[in-house]
């Protein structure tokens, strides 16, 4: 089972979705937005990536943080930021077989369902 995990408007997931749909790649879609995020799932997808890959420090909700907030970031204020606000994770998070990846990019896709 494939999954992937983000929000419905971002550029980055709708391209992701387009390549799973033309290299008819069954998945399913989370929504963070309009289907939750949960703790448990967080923490095992932080567990797998890291805070550090995983909180997205480019993105705008990120640059709208206090200057404390940023400069005191650990794995645990790094997720309850996620949580608070879920457009801070990157995306998309992909899981397959078990396995866990961040972002897209075609060349990857390529070799993570061609492998």
């Amino acid at each position: 089972m494939t999954q992937i995990f983000g929000i419905k408007n971002c550029d980055t997931i709708k391209k992701a979705k387009k390549w799973l749909d033309e290299n008819q790649v069954e998945y399913t879609f989370h929504d963070y937005r309009v289907d939750g995020l949960d703790r448990n799932w967080l923490e095992k997808t932080e567990s797998q990536l890291g805070w550090e890959k995983l909180l997205n420090q480019r993105g705008t909700t990120f640059r709208q943080l206090s200057d404390e907030q940023k400069h005191n970031l650990d794995r645990e204020s790094a997720i309850e930021l996620m949580l608070s606000a879920p457009a801070m994770i990157k995306r998309p998070v992909l899981i397959h077989n078990e396995q866990y990846f961040l972002g897209f990019k075609p060349a990857d896709y390529e070799v993570i369902f061609n492998s």
